[in-house]
């Protein structure tokens, strides 16, 4: 009985069905009513008592192996016929992918909050839908001010008939919020999103995303502005980029003033981007108004302090030679695919 079972166990480790009926001619001879398990089942009872313990450990061994071998026979040949069903081909190379990238508006985001990160500023986020009072009245923008004028809002209509819920024109609404919540000292940068009703063209947009800054403190000067755009503008652009500031008019600062850097694209020689004087506009700026501070609760003859704001898409067209803005909304992967990164 020992020499046959060792001879099955051969037979059926070397056992490779090539479809479903040599399996089940397998299934039959060895696991049928009538087959080979069976039979050595049937001349197990002529084994003396002295034996049965030995034998019949090793007959059952031998039924497990050759239900395990058609089990797993069975299953290649179920998960075989499924693929076949499937029309595929298993020994094709699979199909590659294509890495993403980011955003080329993140990209500048990241490096602008970087930059500003390592001069001590803290990142301050804000709702998109605000008050009439965060977006326009606590920044010095009263009722039927001109200045108001400035900006081609969304509003929002409530119920009741009033409208003094709209889509933030700025992120300055984030710097009335910290300023209304907090104690100075405030150093923080306050990136987002920002919506104005205008007509979209490669020059303009309804929506665009800017970052303002705040630095509320005591002995706060114009002189602490000038040194931490002109470092900001270094470290983005390079070394060699100058800096000039233009007087101008903001109603939530004062003094107010533009600052223009030589055209990183033409190089101050003069091209379309820079309307062919050298110099590029590229954000504003100036000292809080005293009653801005005052507004939110922060005593004007204590504490002084600046604020700036930058579009980040007239950042990037500079940096990236990108000259139409609607590019940064169309998820054209042609043109996302410039700015592949190796972080994804």
């Amino acid at each position: 009985m020992q020499e046959k079972i060792d001879q099955y166990t051969a037979d059926i480790q070397a056992f490779s069905p090539a479809n479903a009926d040599e399996l089940e001619a397998f299934r039959i001879k060895y696991l049928g009513t009538k087959g080979l398990i069976k039979d050595l089942f049937e001349e197990f009872k002529t084994v003396g008592p002295e034996e049965k313990r030995v034998f019949g450990k090793v007959l059952n061994q031998f039924k497990q192996t050759a239900e395990a071998k058609y089990a797993e026979l069975k299953e290649g040949l179920d998960s075989g016929a499924k693929t076949q069903d499937l029309g595929l081909d298993l020994t094709l190379p699979g199909d590659g992918f294509e890495v993403g990238s980011r955003h080329p508006l993140s990209l500048v985001r990241n490096e602008i909050i970087d930059i500003f990160k390592r001069l001590g500023f803290v990142v301050a986020e804000g709702p998109e839908i605000e008050d009439d009072w965060h977006n326009f009245s606590a920044l010095n923008f009263p009722q039927e001010h001109p200045a108001r004028d400035m900006q081609d809002t969304f509003f929002i209509r409530k119920g009741d008939g009033s409208d003094d819920i709209a889509l933030r024109t700025h992120t300055s609404s984030v710097q009335v919020r910290m300023m209304e919540n907090g104690r100075p000292p405030f150093r923080a940068i306050m990136p987002g999103r920002v919506y104005r009703n205008e007509a979209i063209s490669a020059r303009a947009h309804c929506f665009f995303h800017q970052v303002e800054g705040l630095y509320v403190d005591e002995n706060v000067s114009f002189a602490d502005l000038k040194q931490t755009l002109f470092h900001f503008v270094q470290e983005l652009y390079g070394e060699g980029t100058k800096v000039r500031f233009r007087p101008s008019y903001f109603p939530f600062t004062e003094p107010s003033a533009e600052m223009d850097i030589s055209c990183t694209i033409c190089k101050g020689d003069g091209c379309n981007m820079c309307k062919y004087t050298g110099w590029v506009e590229i954000l504003g700026c100036g000292m809080v108004d005293p009653n801005v501070l005052e507004n939110c609760g922060i005593d004007s003859k204590k504490y002084t302090g600046f604020a700036f704001g930058m579009g980040i898409e007239r950042i990037t067209n500079l940096k990236y030679v990108i000259r139409d803005l609607r590019l940064f909304s169309e998820n054209d992967v042609r043109f996302l695919k410039q700015f592949q990164t190796d972080i994804i």
